[in-house]
């Protein structure tokens, strides 16, 4: 296939890489800084860069921009890609996405497929992106009843080549109810984690689970406000669930409350231990 990565990113520049290093496709590539393409094609990951004027010489396209990006993208641009041609996003929240691209996709006979795949690093951008970044991880795919099925397998067997090991099918709205506890809301935990004044001490103090705590504080605070606002809905419900969980170990602990304290941690441990026995048997 003619594969046309739209937003060369730190997930669309490792699509490029994967796909180049990985298959026999053709990567071509748009990005509207200039010089993130030059790049591309110095690294030698795109065959070439298009303008909308060429979309419609790709038969897929992947439309790796954040979400109000994508949303405006989709409403602006679908004229451009061929009928028939296979389409999907990588956006994070999917509900609202995928009704954004649903229509113009229609109305244009473009084969639009929402997913999102469970890979990424603590930094953005081109620079970080790597060819092995989707190797044994997750790829989500969120079909509706009126998706194409051939589309679906053309996408879901392209994440196989370039090295996703587990295919997940959802709807957009389980997706987004999930995503807001796996992901969502451990950014927002570890962006307010490190706001303690005493992280100016943590020298010399910090083993694994400070570094786990405060691995994805270095966000991208415009995209990823982007994703909490589009999903607010499902996010606000795991932090009031968080924040109540809190509530109770704060309490045990400030009225020296030991036997309340030891039961919450046994009951963590237990749910944790449940969470590993489900992962080992999939």
């Amino acid at each position: 296939m003619k594969i046309l990565i739209i937003g060369l990113g730190l997930i669309g520049g490792s699509f490029c890489k994967a796909i180049t290093s990985k298959t026999n496709h053709t990567v071509y590539g748009y990005d509207l800084d200039k010089s993130v393409l030059d790049k591309a094609l110095k690294a030698g990951c795109i065959e070439m860069a298009l303008d909308p004027s060429q979309f419609g010489t790709a038969d897929m396209s992947v439309i790796c921009l954040p979400p109000q990006a994508a949303m405006r993208f989709a409403e602006e641009n679908m004229k451009y890609f061929a009928q028939d041609s296979v389409m999907f996003d990588v956006c994070g929240v999917k509900a609202d996405i995928v009704s954004a691209f649903t229509v113009p996709a229609h109305e244009h006979k473009v084969r639009y497929v929402g997913a999102h795949p469970m890979a990424g690093r603590e930094f953005g951008g081109f620079d970080y992106s790597l060819g092995t970044l989707f190797e044994n991880r997750s790829f989500i795919v969120t079909p509706t009843e009126d998706s194409d099925e051939d589309a679906v397998s053309t996408v879901i067997s392209l994440a196989k080549e370039i090295g996703f090991t587990r295919i997940v099918s959802t709807s957009p709205k389980q997706h987004d109810a999930t995503i807001a506890y796996t992901s969502q809301l451990a950014h927002v935990v570890s962006s307010a984690y490190v706001k303690s004044p005493t992280i100016e001490n943590e020298s010399g103090f910090t083993a694994g689970s400070f570094q786990d705590m405060t691995r994805i504080a270095t966000v991208n605070e415009n995209m990823w406000t982007d994703l909490f606002m589009e999903n607010q809905k499902y996010l606000l419900r795991e932090l009031d669930t968080l924040i109540g969980s809190l509530s109770e170990y704060r309490n045990a602990i400030r009225h020296s409350d030991k036997k309340t304290l030891c039961e919450l941690l046994k009951e963590g441990r237990l749910i944790k231990e449940k969470d590993l026995e489900r992962s080992s048997d999939r």
